[in-house]
This record gives structure tokens, C-alpha cells and sequence, in this order.
């Protein structure tokens, strides 16, 4: 096949390269498409903080006149100087099952990346940790999330005919809603409650959210505790107010777990929120003219029986002491008040060992693998 490959130089370049995945899973029962209106703002210089210390240029494939694949070619300084290395990332790929497709994508990224002393590419991965990262290895026949990628079987397969080599795995699991708190949990979160004199907080409303700066307190606390994981560097304010205005009016607060200690400090936090990943289907990936219709019915009326836990977190100074027990407590009779059949993990990184031991009193099972592939810039 012959294949050229497009910069993203205008808007309309840029709605085809958002919308050029959606084309290519649109029959797919699995995929779920990412919200076409986020996808513009990610993509923004104006409205994405994050391209304040990310480096990034978008590309489109063409074969005959047609956009057969795409990739982003990024670089996120603060990642790069808080690991010391120099890495060009790939985000956003996708392509059709031709080899000469995939190869020339990866090829300019690597050229990219070259061009600005990179000396490895890894990917995928987006600006952040809070973009989806991972290509799925495992779990093709799984409903994906709105937190993750969802890609074809043959991807992997390039990956590796390219001569791409595992960097690091993240695993999913699907984890049954407990008839009751696990015995084992439960007397695990009465020790340590009297033992660090710990408390649960519940959120009564959005205006104690904003009163007192939990929103912000809760990203700072992520910043912390996701901190020695692999690539990540610490949201920005800006990052966090926007994530604050964005995400917390649609929470349900009874689906959000604070720990806080004696002197009222945030040590723990455990957010969650029933599945959307139907309604964006049903969406089409799009809120108008009717899609806003489908997320409001998932958030607000009918909840699907799946539920996404977010984001887990406990500061350093508390982590492998059992902190996670009292979230879970917490917040096991509220998912059964509610109806939920099972939760989704997202992406854990396998090699974090505290967070997979949490679930070993749960009915669970690992049902996806994703990779990220790294090779050296030639």
C-alpha cells in the first residue's frame, strides 16, 4: 500500500483525525467512543493545560485519498525531567490492518521525536496519566470504559512485527459487588480506624465541594499518591481546576469516599461512577443533537449495572497500612443500595503489588490487558 502521511494543520484536518476512529470502530460492540466535544478540547492549546509543558504534532495517513490511520507525536517535558530520559511518545493511534500503514506512522513519530533529541519512543500514552494510555492485548471480547483504549487484535500484532518490546502492562479487573463487606475488610478497617484515628467523610453537596476546596484537595492528594508510578508527572494547578470544574458536577457524591485524620487532613480518597459506556455508544460519541440525552438518562435516571472506579488513592505516609479497607466499607453498602452488579478497576499497573493485593478478598477476575511498547529512536 502506498501511504503519505498529513501534518494536522487546520481544524478540519483536526475533526478528521478525531473522528477518523470513530469511522474505523462504528460497528464494533466493544469500543466506546471518547466524546467527540472532550476530544477537541484535549486537542486545544488553549483549553488543555497540559500543552503548556507537552510538545505535541498530529498526523493522518492517507492511501488513495483516504485516511487509513493517525498518531499524536508527543513530548511531556516535566515526565521527561522528573525520570530523566528522553522520550517522544505516541497517543491516539490507529490505523488499518496494513503494515505499511502502522509503519509509517511510528516512522514519523521516531523522525519527530529524532528531529528533538529524543532517544526513545514509548507509547501508547497521551499528554498525561489522566488521558487513556495502553494498547489491549487481552480482552478484545470486553465492553471497554471511558477511561481506556479499546483498539483491534491486530494492533499488537504490528507492534511487535516492527520490533516494538514491552515496557510496562497494566491489568483489569471486573470485580463482583459483595452480598456484604468482606469479613476480612471489615475488621481490617476497625484496626487501623482506631489505630490512626481515621474517619470517613461523605460529601453532602457540590457547594461543600467548592466551600472547602475538596475538589483541589483530592488532585493534590492523587498528585501524591500516584507519584512513583511509571511516567507520571504531577498535575498542574491549572490541570486541577479543570478537572475540578469539569468532572466533580457529575459525580454522585454517595459515590465518593474521603478519609480524612484527626486534624482533618485528606489521607485517602476513592471516587466512582456508574458506567457511561453504553450511553456513549448510544451517543455515538457526540452530545448533540441527542446524545446529551443518553449520558443524562446513564447519570441521572437508569444507571447501567456496571460501575468504573475512578480514581483510588492514599497518601504515601498511609499506603500497605490497609487504608483502602475503610474506603471499601464505605463504599460496598452504597453500590448495593444502588444495584450495581460489578465494578471495573481500569488500568492498574501489574507491578504494583498493594494495589492488586486489595482485591483478594473480592470475587474478581482479570479480563484485560494492555501494554505500553517502547524501542530505541533510529
Amino acid at each position: 500500500m502506498e501511504v503519505t502521511i498529513q501534518k494536522v494543520s487546520s481544524k478540519k484536518d483536526l475533526k478528521r483525525f478525531i473522528r477518523f476512529n470513530y469511522e474505523l470502530y462504528k460497528e464494533n460492540p466493544y469500543s466506546v467512543p471518547d466524546l467527540y466535544e472532550d476530544m477537541l478540547s484535549t486537542f486545544s492549546p488553549t483549553e488543555n493545560p497540559a500543552l503548556e509543558f507537552c510538545e505535541a504534532d498530529y498526523f493522518l495517513a492517507l492511501s488513495e485519498g483516504k485516511i487509513v490511520g493517525r498518531v499524536a507525536a508527543i513530548i511531556n517535558h516535566r515526565a521527561n525531567e522528573k525520570w530523566k530520559k528522553k522520550a517522544v511518545r505516541f497517543g491516539w493511534i490507529d490505523f488499518v490492518d496494513e503494515l505499511d500503514v502502522s509503519r509509517a506512522l511510528l516512522q514519523t513519530v521516531n523522525d519527530w521525536g529524532k528531529a528533538r533529541g529524543m532517544e526513545v519512543i514509548e507509547g501508547p500514552l497521551g499528554f498525561t496519566d489522566m488521558d487513556a494510555e495502553g494498547m489491549l492485548i487481552e480482552g478484545f471480547e470486553q465492553l471497554s470504559t471511558i477511561a481506556t483504549i479499546y483498539n483491534h487484535p491486530y494492533y499488537p500484532v504490528h507492534m511487535e512485527r516492527l520490533g516494538f518490546e514491552k515496557a510496562i502492562d497494566w491489568v483489569e479487573r471486573k470485580i463482583f459487588i459483595p452480598d456484604s463487606i468482606p469479613e476480612k475488610h471489615q475488621r481490617i478497617a476497625n484496626i487501623i480506624q482506631e489505630k490512626y484515628g481515621l474517619h470517613v467523610r461523605k460529601v453532602k453537596s457540590r457547594r461543600e465541594v467548592y466551600r472547602d476546596h475538596l475538589g483541589h484537595k483530592i488532585f493534590a492528594l492523587i498528585n501524591q499518591a500516584y507519584s512513583n508510578l511509571f511516567g507520571y508527572s504531577e498535575m498542574t494547578e491549572r490541570q486541577i481546576d479543570g478537572y475540578v470544574k469539569t468532572y466533580i458536577p457529575l459525580l454522585d457524591l454517595r459515590m465518593v469516599s474521603l478519609v480524612e485524620d484527626k486534624e482533618g487532613e485528606l489521607v485517602a480518597v476513592g471516587i466512582s461512577m456508574g458506567s457511561l459506556s453504553t450511553a456513549l455508544q448510544k451517543a455515538h460519541g457526540k452530545l448533540f443533537p441527542f446524545g446529551w440525552w443518553h449520558l443524562l438518562k446513564a447519570l441521572k435516571i437508569k444507571h447501567a449495572p456496571m460501575l468504573d472506579l475512578l480514581l483510588i488513592g492514599v497518601r504515601p505516609d498511609y499506603q500497605d497500612k490497609g487504608i483502602n479497607a475503610l474506603l471499601f466499607t464505605d463504599l460496598i453498602p452504597v453500590y448495593q443500595q444502588m444495584g450495581f452488579k460489578y465494578a471495573e478497576s481500569n488500568p492498574e499497573l501489574e507491578i504494583n503489588v498493594a494495589v492488586q493485593n486489595q482485591w483478594k478478598y473480592f470475587d474478581q477476575e482479570i479480563h484485560k490487558r494492555r501494554r505500553c511498547y517502547t524501542t530505541t529512536i533510529k
